[in-house]
């Protein structure tokens, strides 16, 4: 198991190093083979490996990026979705996951103050996405980076990422009520309650729900929300187990019946097919196009 990480590890860093500059202003590409853009949300989410690979060059990368972001960040602070591009913008995720890393990269470069006013901007703008002002952030349809799947109201993923940035910036009480909000489980079912707060706990399911609105609920299995919920620290030690002890089960049983040819679990299960209310049109052109 050790060799294998150290080469999952070592295979990382080759990728990252690979798109360490691209076409658009000498920053990082999102894909050495795909996109040459620099796409936010994925360099974001780099920084979790590129911070602790130890790669002067990556980490080097990492600080133009959120330069450039900070530089390219909108009047109201919110942070758009290629970090060249100002006026590419409406992604639910970016400005979290900016909050995120800069605050990641802060502690690992001992740069306390690193891009203050950038972090005050984009924290005001979060505060703002909160629909009844308790800290759960809302979003719409295709805002995150999942373009084909419809999010609706407060989703899974892209709250995780606030309750960590929340942690990280010392914000310990409003991540105490956003932590509080996300674990209550949502009774109200096909019926508004005005007087509950929509949760994302799962009946008689160890995982959280991929979002909730009003009567809108999804409980579809999202893999990178509950990973994420399992790493900040939302999920208690015993849910976090019992959430991948139901993720081998489950992938196991999909493995069974042919419906998984490899041994890595899918972004999103059970898998959204033609007929179900999850289904758009656009996920044939997607598909088969």
């Amino acid at each position: 198991m050790d060799q294998t990480i150290d080469e999952a590890k070592e295979a990382a860093v080759q990728v990252l190093s690979n798109n360490l500059r691209g076409p658009h202003d000498r920053l990082p590409r999102t894909a050495g083979w795909g996109y040459p853009q620099p796409y936010t949300r994925d360099l974001m989410i780099s920084a979790l490996g590129i911070l602790i690979s130890g790669r002067d060059q990556l980490v080097d990368g990492l600080r133009r990026t959120l330069l450039a972001l900070a530089e390219n960040q909108t009047e109201l602070g919110h942070v758009p979705s290629l970090a060249h591009d100002p006026d590419d913008r409406g992604a639910s995720d970016t400005t979290p996951l900016f909050l995120f890393s800069l605050a990641l990269y802060r502690r690992a470069c001992g740069e306390a103050d690193f891009l203050e006013a950038a972090a005050q901007k984009a924290l005001t703008w979060m505060r703002y996405q909160s629909p009844d002002d308790l800290i759960m952030v809302g979003q719409l349809p295709t805002t995150d980076w999942r373009d084909e799947q419809w999010v609706v109201g407060y989703g899974l993923y892209v709250n995780t990422i606030v309750y960590a940035y929340l942690r990280l910036f010392g914000h310990h009480a409003s991540a105490d009520r956003l932590r509080d909000l996300m674990i209550r489980l949502d009774i109200r079912r096909d019926r508004p309650n005005r007087h509950v707060h929509e949760g994302l706990v799962v009946a008689h399911k160890p995982y959280f729900a991929m979002s909730a609105w009003k009567v809108s609920n999804n409980e579809r299995f999202d893999l990178l929300g509950n990973c994420l919920a399992v790493l900040a620290g939302i999920a208690s030690a015993s849910r976090s187990a019992a959430i991948i002890r139901w993720i081998e089960a489950e992938c196991d049983a999909l493995h069974d019946r042919g419906d998984l040819a490899v041994h890595s679990p899918p972004c999103l299960f059970p898998f959204v097919q033609p007929g179900e209310p999850d289904w758009r049109p656009r996920r044939r052109m997607s598909i088969f196009g």
